[in-house]
């Protein structure tokens, strides 16, 4: 940013901005930028000074405003919020995951009432992806029954599975007539499975030649990239593009104890600014009787390489549930830590866990309905 204006003789003259010693709640004081012209004597033609002011006006206005209160649209109602990384938003701890737990709840009203009442407690982070949904229903269409007139205070995420570029454009273009939006906050390419399907998502007419074109249209604001199966294969992706957030099932290891999922991507994508998401979080009691939700849901929160978990709901009184952790929230000591992670491994060794199969398809369990 410091170097936009250079071809137009313009540079940063300086950048100020405060310490800005963040609350949890997210206020800060305000990040200011000047700029003056270098070289006096050069001579610019008014079209270059409009597309020049322009250009310091559109990016000034993109940046974002993380942490300062009195200049961002969400409004975490107190809750714990975190920078999610190359992002620059500020987010609550917890996302809404918008998938097949919140699509199990088969009436649209009910479920939007869940989804409303999240959002007036603060839960503004909202997940969803292309191929979510029910018989009924595609989880993105009925977000956007309620989308439009708090689009603005929504952060909102979506997913496209497809790696041709020309399938994911039309994926992303039907996400967001669903929705009922211009712009995706963040886009991420869904479910990397394998070291050889991480190197293929930037060659030349790929997905991400795509998603990076959108990014520059402003169509999405972000770009990152989920997995659920391969450790390796995340890291792979991690090591070859500067995603801006890495969303992982917390499996923490292959069936054979081979991949470590919680060591091997994500300290790596912390380490490259990327924002670095939980996701299937509560899914070990479906494995494991006895461990309470509760106990998962701040295990995951208390893993130092994770800004934050993005947990499907399916009823208010789940949300209470988590919205009563996240308020009271404070990190598990080491012991309890080491306790849970004894507890988990029949989990972790699990061959039973559907997303680690080649055929599991996220957040739907019937065929997908193109609508």
């Amino acid at each position: 940013m410091n170097a936009i204006l250079d071809s137009f003789g313009f540079v940063a003259k300086e950048q100020i901005q405060s310490s800005c010693s963040v609350d949890l709640t997210g206020s800060c004081d305000m990040t200011i930028l000047y700029y003056k012209p270098t070289h006096m004597n050069q001579k610019i033609t008014r079209r270059q000074f409009v597309q020049t002011t322009a250009a310091a006006t559109a990016t000034v206005a993109m940046a974002p405003l993380s942490g300062c209160a009195a200049t961002t649209p969400y409004d975490a109602k107190g809750l714990p919020v975190v920078e999610l990384g190359k992002t620059g938003a500020r987010v609550p701890r917890m996302g809404f995951g918008c998938g097949s737990r919140w699509m199990a709840v088969q009436d649209n009203e009910k479920a939007l009432e869940i989804l409303e009442a999240a959002f007036n407690q603060g839960l503004y982070f909202w997940d969803t992806a292309a191929s979510y949904g029910n018989e009924n229903i595609s989880s993105e269409e009925r977000i956007g029954m309620i989308l439009k007139e708090r689009r603005a205070n929504v952060f909102l995420t979506s997913k496209t599975g497809d790696r041709e570029g020309d399938l994911a454009k039309k994926s992303v273009e039907r996400s967001l007539m669903r929705l009922g939006t211009d712009h995706i906050d963040l886009m991420y390419v869904h479910a990397v499975s394998s070291v050889e399907d991480a190197e293929q998502l930037g060659k030349k007419g790929m997905v991400l030649d795509v998603l990076e074109s959108l990014k520059s249209e402003g169509v999405i604001r972000n770009i990152g990239f989920t997995g659920h199966a391969s450790a390796a294969g995340m890291r792979r992706a991690v090591e070859l593009y500067d995603f801006d957030v890495m969303m992982m099932a917390l499996n923490h290891q292959s069936s054979d104890g081979t991949e470590d999922f919680e060591g091997l991507p994500a300290p790596l994508a912390r380490q490259k600014g990327m924002g670095v998401v939980a996701m299937k979080v509560i899914r070990p009691r479906e494995t494991v009787n006895g461990l309470p939700a509760n106990d998962l849901v701040r295990y995951a929160l208390s893993l130092k390489d994770f800004h934050m978990s993005n947990i499907g709901i399916d009823s208010l009184e789940v949300l209470n549930s988590n919205l009563e952790v996240l308020r009271n929230f404070s990190p598990l000591d080491k012991e309890k830590m080491d306790e849970l992670r004894l507890a988990l491994q029949p989990f972790y060794k699990s061959n039973d866990l559907p997303w680690m199969h080649s055929a599991y398809q996220d957040g739907w369990n019937r065929e997908i309905r193109l609508a």
